[in-house]
């Protein structure tokens, strides 16, 4: 299994809580091997001033040749979720089964939220000298205005590090913003993807919505599609244990 991330989502959401909960430690016997990656201009992976989605796929199938990995399953959230699509329906051979978390293969608006809230964490000013918890502290205070979600600000804090005495943000925000268009959208295919899907939204999200059935038919013929009550969009974050079991279900047999 390889899991991908959303815009300005680095690593550590998806790593296990310190004290896990049954789900997650049956999880832990059922999959022998898992990947979470970084995407271009995310976390540690390297910047670059193309961020399409077939650029994406391409960086994930350059990895999984390196490793010699001939078939996973991939699991994606938002723009990763998009990616995990678009490496399926581009290599179906490659995926053995494909799990994209709350997201839809539809274009959106270029106008979003998303827009908004990267304009909100580039204006975010943090002194030198302050420690972390008061670095993420004032950093929360200047994007509440905007981001007023508070489980949305914590995912985006999550991207504030220190570097060299100086607070800044992991994700390149520049490359992210220039190319957000084609992150909204959705590259155009013809020819579905025949392996089993998963299309896991949360109850309280749009972004999974019965006008997306249509095309989730037509490129991913066997997919299923489900919803978790009280989730929003980081489904994974709200509703964990369940997300977990949702999961789990939809893995083959070990």
């Amino acid at each position: 299994m390889m899991l991908r991330r959303p815009p300005a989502a680095p690593a550590p959401p998806w790593r296990p809580r310190p004290r896990p909960p049954p789900a997650a430690a049956a999880a832990r016997s059922v999959v022998t091997q898992v990947l979470t990656l970084d995407a271009r201009n995310h976390g540690g992976s390297p910047s670059s001033p193309v961020m399409t989605y077939e650029a994406m796929s391409l960086d994930v199938q350059h990895l999984l040749s390196r490793l010699g990995i001939t078939k996973c399953i991939l699991l994606g959230h938002s723009m990763g979720g998009k990616t995990a699509m678009t490496l399926a329906l581009q290599r179906p051979d490659l995926v053995e089964r494909l799990i994209s978390v709350d997201i839809s293969p539809v274009s959106m608006a270029p106008v979003s939220e998303f827009s908004a809230y990267i304009s909100a964490m580039k204006s975010v000013k943090i002194p030198d000298g302050l420690s972390r918890s008061a670095a993420r502290q004032l950093a929360d205070d200047q994007l509440r205005p905007v981001v007023q979600l508070p489980q949305l600000r914590q995912f985006l804090l999550t991207n504030l590090v220190e570097v060299e005495g100086r607070y800044v943000w992991r994700v390149n925000l520049e490359a992210i913003s220039h190319h957000l268009a084609d992150i909204m959208n959705f590259p155009v295919f013809h020819k579905p993807y025949p392996g089993p899907a998963l299309f896991l939204g949360g109850s309280n999200s749009p972004y999974i919505s019965s006008k997306d059935y249509p095309e989730i038919q037509r490129l991913f013929p066997k997919a299923d599609v489900q919803h978790i009550q009280g989730a929003g969009h980081i489904v994974h974050q709200d509703k964990f244990e369940e997300f977990i079991t949702a999961v789990l279900n939809f893995l083959p047999p070990a």
